[in-house]
């Protein structure tokens, strides 16, 4: 029996593990800034099957290594999640962890810690093969990136000076393996007026005016932005408006207007703060806002709101050996594909250029949604691909 065979019946013997391993993250709230019990809870999991090399980094990552080989592949998930929204809206309750119908249910499943459940049956399966090839491979589950997605990874990197080779981020692709996504920002306009008595608007400059003058000059912006013929067209959207007034019986004087932008290939933070800077002329101001929200761990890491977007070739070797193992598991090519949204990739490979690629169980459509659920099937499938890839990897490298 090859190793395709043999990881895919451990990952299938492991099917019921997985799950209730993925159902008892879910039943522990883990908003961000709020993981510590969930970080536990999966540390705790680990050592049960027998992963000894187990820590928590300063920031509240917790970081698990199979292998001792020269080169780094790192998988990751991040364990934080958005919070439940209107609970009216759900059939089953957020924190339940139900396994019903095939399917686990509850806040979490598919953003993302079904990816998680899935990296600790991978974990036990390459310990239970005595994998000791050419790469160590780190288990990383990962803290904050729902604030600000990549943060973890600036301090993975910056601080504790683990850096990849290569990186697959297990956020839900729906068992397609992708290869980009669109960068994103977040900025902040300050539109500064003239406050007035509201008997005689005309003796002021009401912001609300200047911003609603703003808001249509945007929407007309974001029909011209740039596109990309993988990553799809740049977006922009104001978010936010408020405004300031010294009286319910005063010309407002200021107003604020968050903007969020999605950034598609060729395009930067710089080109999109100008952008912006021209529409408004000298009486705005347009940030790009820090990230500053201390961690669990008490620990404040600071990143600008600015995160680049990626992607790697179709032919790339990476993409390659994560098609070759989908294929080895399952017979069948893969849907190769992107994401929506963003993912921590904006740091490992926008920022550092560490080649990354995209696998994970579930569909993006319940990431944020009521009514969250990822198929058991995916989480089987995954754990298994988590598995095989580097030795995959190893083929490549020695063909």
């Amino acid at each position: 029996m090859d190793n395709a065979q043999k990881i895919r019946e451990k990952a299938r013997q492991y099917r019921d593990d997985t799950a209730r391993c993925l159902s008892e993250m879910v039943k522990i709230p883990s908003l961000s800034g709020e993981e510590q019990a969930v970080v536990l809870k999966i540390k705790e999991q680990l050592e049960a099957v027998g992963i000894r090399d187990v820590r928590i980094d300063g920031l509240g990552n917790l970081i698990a290594k199979v292998g001792r080989g020269p080169k780094i592949l790192a998988v990751d998930a991040h364990i934080d999640t958005v919070d439940t929204g209107d609970p009216s809206q759900w059939t089953t309750p957020p924190f339940s962890g139900i396994i019903r119908d095939g399917h686990v249910h509850g806040r979490g499943t598919v953003d993302q810690e079904g990816g998680a459940a899935a990296m600790v049956t991978a974990a036990r399966i390459l310990k239970e093969m005595e994998y000791d090839g050419e790469y160590t491979v780190y288990f990383t589950f990962t803290v904050m990136e729902e604030d600000c997605d990549g943060l973890c990874w600036l301090y993975l990197i910056e601080k504790e000076k683990l850096i990849p080779d290569l990186a697959v981020i297990t956020e839900p692709t729906n068992l397609g393996i992708y290869r980009g996504h669109r960068g994103r920002m977040e900025m902040e306009v300050r539109i500064t007026g003239l406050s007035a008595h509201g008997s005689a608007p005309e003796r002021g400059k009401n912001v609300i005016y200047s911003g609603a003058e703003t808001a249509l000059k945007i929407r007309e912006l974001h029909q011209r932005l740039r596109e990309d013929e993988f990553l799809g067209k740049g977006s922009i959207a104001p978010t936010v408006f408020q405004s300031e007034t010294p009286s319910l019986c005063a010309i407002p004087d200021k107003a604020f207007m968050h903007i969020d932008r999605r950034l598609t290939w060729g395009e930067t933070k710089e080109s999109a703060v100008a952008e912006i800077q021209d529409l408004l002329g000298g009486d705005s101001k347009v940030t790009v806002p820090l990230y500053d929200r201390i961690s669990y761990t008490g620990t404040v890491f600071t990143q600008e709101k600015y995160f680049p977007t990626w992607k790697i070739a179709e032919d790339h070797p990476f993409v390659q050996a994560g098609t070759k193992t989908y294929v080895s598991l399952f017979n069948e090519e893969p849907r190769i594909d992107k994401w929506t949204f963003s993912t921590n990739a904006v740091a490992l490979c926008g920022k550092y250029g560490i080649p990354c690629i995209g696998f994970g169980p579930g569909n993006e459509i319940y990431a944020h949604a009521p009514n969250e659920k990822v198929p058991v099937d995916h989480l089987e499938k995954a754990a298994a691909f988590y598995a095989l890839l580097p030795y995959v990897l190893e083929q490549k490298t020695n063909a």
